[in-house]
């Protein structure tokens, strides 16, 4: 491969609810939920026409960036809990540009947002110019971390 190749990238999340977790998601990244395979009206259809049982429907969602530009991120159902803080998250970059008392104005505006949408608020990092513009971490709705910056 040539150095001027980049490779795609996915963002996958475990979690248990991946038909919930994709609609917070989508709404935190101005994202759509991924439509059905070509031939499909929609999922069920798809699934029912895959043979994949009802209770299977919910194991795994997508969530794309209508414009093409961005990640797709994908949740896949596991059994398990998390158990500790994510080793990797993702910076939600609310306030490009912006500085100060306004950048962090915006960051509490998008915090709040999403606190109606079922994230929860951890705590808020103060700038201290001239590395650190301040960010606010937050979990989604099933306790991933994630940083508004």
């Amino acid at each position: 491969m040539s150095p001027e190749t980049a490779r795609e990238v996915q963002i996958t999340i475990d979690c248990a609810d991946p038909l919930g977790l994709a609609g917070f998601w989508a709404e935190a990244l101005g994202y759509e939920t991924q439509g059905p395979p070509p031939g499909f009206d929609s999922w069920v259809q798809a699934l029912e026409a895959m043979n994949i049982p009802p209770e299977r429907h919910n194991d795994a969602n997508a969530v794309v960036d209508p414009k093409g530009a961005g990640p797709r991120v994908f949740f896949q159902r596991v059994p398990e809990g998390k158990a500790a803080k994510n080793r990797v998250h993702l910076d939600v970059r609310v306030a490009p540009g912006l500085t100060g008392d306004e950048r962090m104005a915006a960051l509490e505006a998008e915090a709040a947002r999403l606190i109606g949408l079922g994230a929860t608020r951890v705590n808020r990092r103060e700038p201290a110019p001239p590395l650190e513009a301040g960010h606010i971490v937050m979990t989604d709705p099933e306790g991933n971390e994630f940083c508004l910056d």
